[in-house]
């Protein structure tokens, strides 16, 4: 990400924290991705909690793993519902010198007919 407050591509919705520093050592704690979702968590749509309810990841902020990378998809949504936990995880990004990358939306691929 060219800045730490705009994405690099205008198209991009979403960005992707990989599990790598800009040297390509991998990042440590081996958990780091799931619990930087666990403080975004409560970043959620309204009403999809319940008292009852167990963990849930954020829509906004969720872990993966790309090609045996631990990584974490940012959602570009979360800076307008919440500014400041959106430069929280950016900023995450940047004091750990992880690897940032924008997601791209691919076309989906045309069936041959058989």
């Amino acid at each position: 990400m060219a800045d730490s407050s705009t994405p690099t591509s205008p198209a991009a919705q979403e960005f992707i924290i990989q599990g790598l520093t800009s040297d390509g050592k991998q990042f440590r704690p081996s958990d780091w991705a799931e619990r930087l979702c666990g403080v975004m968590s409560c970043f959620g749509q309204e009403g999809a909690r319940s008292r009852n309810a167990h963990l849930q990841y954020s829509p906004y902020v969720r872990p993966t793993v790309l090609g045996g990378v631990k990584s974490v998809v940012v959602n570009q949504s979360l800076r307008d519902i919440e500014p400041l936990a959106y430069h929280f995880v950016v900023n995450f990004a940047k004091d750990n010198d992880l690897q940032v990358v924008d997601a791209c939306i691919l076309p989906e691929r045309e069936q041959k007919k058989a």
